[in-house]
């Protein structure tokens, strides 16, 4: 069956998919959303590719080497072996600074016999929009296009660079390596350097997988979801990305296709608020950074998505040249949605701060700044909670009531109000407190229906959506209210199809979707776990976990009935999920331990 079987690797600044065969289909230098120099992934006739080519005697299998992001990719015939290490490089500096260049290597290591394959050395700038010329100069390959715009990259490596690029047999007597970059070295690099920075990359991802503590359930979930999100932030600006991918399908040959490239406010605050509480205090700093430079003015509104550069135009168009990840058109860049009102943004915003406040205490880097902008949020919740918008799933039909947004709008002043209550604001947690009653009663008046017995997608609305799970989350509602149990079985049973669940199952702008959003069942699971049916959801989350690649990676959706990897990839939204998931089951593990050891 085709999936999405690919190891991503980077270093907080791009990143690449490499396929279960070694193949680089996909990687856009300098950055992440700058134009592919491979796009095999969209387009397999033209898109470009850089892989090896061996005999059908090899077997290839691949694996991550532990506790970092270092893919290793093993071709063995039983006589003759070798292995091919991929990293983008990234380690610290003597100033504490860290090098990320835009560029990977593909460390080439030799472990038994004289194993031969050929290189496949397609780069196709640009999105493959015009033709990509390749030289062999005296010490790099260099390729470059100039139709569309003037753009080059670099390949560095110990093979000879003329048999490389003609596809010529290799043979392997040493370890050898690739660089491919988008600047010209000013050294040229040689196979122990690119082992030494192998080596330096290695300690950096180890040192920073030491933070994030142990667990006794799902230890090797944890570790490589928190490693998957932290490859999706992007150090310069603290900016994080919904996937490193751009119109991989939510269903085959259907429209659904978007580039995720971006920072969406809701899935970057959601990563942070669980990284964070794994440990990783640096990457929520830079994220709160980021926003305090987004919002100069205190009147200001939010937009719901930035780019990673602070972008605010993010011009949706289509590249009709590709052909789309298996025949599904349009191909998009850039993403229109960055124009729509979703007033549940404020309060995942919110809820973030209090969370870094209470962690970092008052004493916080830019507080000042973040008490500004908490007012700024309560003033703009205070003055659009009322009003209709477009929701958790950006429909982009009519505006609604939709209760998420509505439960948001209440965290957003529950928050505020706790933030005051650190910082002795009194006068503002008066003034606060009756907006907060205000908008509870009116979710629990509205939201309910009584004939359907559940919370409901939007006011006045008989259909059900998996985001109104998040009501207890949030804390607008208690897990032992029986409103909130009655809403999770009948979200269960409305919305689950083999085990899967359906965001919404009411027609949206493009009709009933057709593939499970991951992230909605992680929701379920969580649920199922806070009402106390531990041994369902345990059976459920396990069951969800076999559905992931051969490398643990989960995309955005996953199809009913084949329970293939859909969407764009790897989804920050699914490893989040599946991070609150998994340590709530090793919590109650460790829990039952302890009492189990007290009785003895």
């Amino acid at each position: 069956m085709d999936n999405l079987d690919y190891g991503i690797i980077g270093n907080c600044r791009s990143a690449a998919l490499i396929s279960k065969t070694g193949s680089v289909d996909w990687c856009c230098l300098p950055e992440f959303d700058s134009p592919s120099v491979f796009g095999k992934l969209l387009d397999e006739e033209i898109g470009g590719s850089f892989e090896f080519l061996v005999s059908d005697d090899y077997t290839i299998e691949q694996s991550y080497e532990p506790k970092t992001c270092i893919l290793i990719t093993t071709f063995d015939d039983g006589e003759n072996c070798f292995e091919i290490h991929d990293f983008m490089p990234r380690f610290r500096k003597d100033d504490g600074t860290y090098i990320a260049p835009p560029e990977f290597v593909r460390y080439v290591k030799l472990i038994t016999g004289k194993p031969k394959f050929k290189v496949l050395y397609n780069p196709r700038l640009e999105y493959a929009a015009g033709e990509t010329k390749s030289y062999v100069k005296k010490d790099f390959i260099a390729s470059l296009t100039h139709e569309v715009k003037f753009d080059t990259v670099f390949l560095y490596t110990s093979f000879k660079k003329e048999d490389v690029l003609a596809g010529k047999e290799l043979t392997l007597y040493e370890d050898g390596f690739f660089l491919m970059g988008y600047n010209e070295k000013i050294f040229t690099p040689t196979t122990t350097q690119a082992y030494l920075e192998l080596e330096k990359t290695k300690v950096y991802w180890l040192n920073w997988s030491t933070k994030t503590p142990t667990y006794k359930k799902f230890n090797k979930e944890i570790s490589r979801s928190a490693l998957t999100l932290k490859l999706l932030s992007y150090d310069k600006s603290g900016a994080v990305l919904a996937a490193a991918t751009t119109s991989l399908p939510e269903t085959i040959g259907e429209v659904r296709n978007w580039d995720y490239r971006f920072c969406w406010i809701r899935d970057a605050s959601m990563v942070i608020k669980v990284v964070s509480e794994l440990g990783h205090k640096n990457i929520a700093r830079r994220y709160l950074k980021f926003i305090i430079d987004l919002i100069p003015d205190k009147a200001e509104k939010l937009q719901i998505m930035y780019g990673i550069n602070k972008e605010k135009k993010l011009t949706e168009e289509t590249l009709e040249h590709l052909s789309g990840y298996k025949g599904s058109k349009p191909v998009r860049i850039g993403n229109a949605a960055y124009h729509q009102k979703q007033n549940d943004i404020y309060g995942i915003l919110m809820d973030v701060i209090y969370e870094q406040m209470v962690k970092f205490s008052v004493d916080i880097e830019n507080g000042e700044d973040l008490w500004s902008i908490t007012k700024g949020i309560v003033w703009i919740v205070g003055n659009n909670w009322k009003e209709a918008d477009k929701g958790i799933w950006e429909f982009r039909t009519e505006d609604r009531h939709f209760t998420f947004s509505k439960v948001l709008c209440w965290t957003a002043l529950d928050r505020a109000i706790k933030v005051a209550e650190m910082l002795g604001k009194k006068h503002k947690i008066e003034k606060w407190e009756p907006l907060r009653e205000e908008i509870w009663n009116d979710i629990y008046e509205n939201a309910w229906n009584e004939e359907v017995g559940a919370y409901t997608q939007s006011y006045g609305s008989k259909h059900l959506d998996a985001s109104v799970l998040l009501m207890e989350s949030y804390g607008c509602v208690d897990a032992s209210d029986e409103r909130y149990k009655k809403t999770v079985k009948a979200i269960g049973k409305e919305l689950s199809n083999d085990g899967l669940l359906y965001r919404y199952k009411n027609e949206d702008d493009f009709g009933l979707p057709s593939s499970s959003f991951t992230v909605c069942t992680f929701w379920y699971v969580n649920s199922l776990f806070k009402i106390g049916e531990h041994d369902e959801a345990l059976k459920q989350f396990e069951k969800l976990l076999s559905y992931s690649n051969h490398l643990g990676l989960f995309s955005e959706d996953l199809d009913f009935k084949t329970k293939r990897l859909l969407g764009n990839f790897p989804q920050a939204y699914s490893h989040l999920a599946l991070i609150e998931c998994a340590v709530n089951f090793s919590k109650k593990e460790s829990a039952e331990s302890i009492r189990e050891s007290m009785r003895s």
